[in-house]
């Protein structure tokens, strides 16, 4: 069965009055993600051996083979993308108690743990994600990965969070203001109830 782009959890121009307009959107959802959705399934058609498999199994299966690194960049980012729109809401920006307090104890406050990811999202260079993630020894920490890879592939522990930081993801809005755009994020869109409920 082919894979197929998610539907948005909001509308197109939900986002607008929190610093992501319909454009942006339109661009990185029906196209870039898109386009990643109808080359992972190219790929899959083309190879045996990604037949039936999930995305998370693809990107287990490509992680470490250099002959199937389109198929890994292409599922990786499907992953992520499918990630990253619901770690964004119309009202965004509330920490839940649950989360605050879990963050509070493990980065010390709110404010640390906000500088923690945005010196993750900055400090990514060129393309890639931020996350906020629970670690193996049951501890929230901030993380940065590359291009298609995620802490899905790389093993640092459960995603909770995700922003993109490809630069298709904040030009039209923020253009070069890579930090702007983290904070507006952290202030505005992070879905900090969907970290919360992916703390379980």
């Amino acid at each position: 069965m082919a894979f197929e782009l998610p539907t948005l959890p909001f509308s197109r121009e939900a986002l607008t009055a929190r610093g992501m307009c319909q454009e942006t959107l339109e661009l990185h959802h029906g196209k870039h993600h898109q386009a990643y959705v109808t080359t992972l399934n190219g790929l899959v058609e083309a190879n045996a051996d990604l037949q039936g498999k999930s995305v998370e199994e693809i990107v287990a299966f490509a992680r470490d083979a250099a002959d199937l690194a389109p198929a890994f960049n292409n599922a990786g980012q499907h992953w992520n993308h499918s990630f990253f729109w619901n770690s964004l809401s119309p009202e965004g920006g509330r920490l839940p108690g649950k989360l605050e307090a879990k963050i509070v104890e493990d980065f010390g406050s709110v404010d640390a743990f906000k500088d923690s990811f945005k010196t993750a999202a900055v400090g990514q260079f060129g393309s890639g994600w931020a996350w906020l993630v629970l670690g193996d020894d049951g501890k929230l920490k901030t993380a940065k990965t590359a291009n298609a890879a995620s802490p899905l592939s790389t093993g640092e522990g459960k995603a909770l969070l995700t922003l993109d930081v490809w630069e298709h993801s904040y030009y039209v809005d923020f253009r070069n203001r890579r930090p702007d755009y983290v904070t507006n994020f952290l202030d505005n869109l992070a879905n900090y109830e969907f970290a919360e409920a992916n703390l379980v």
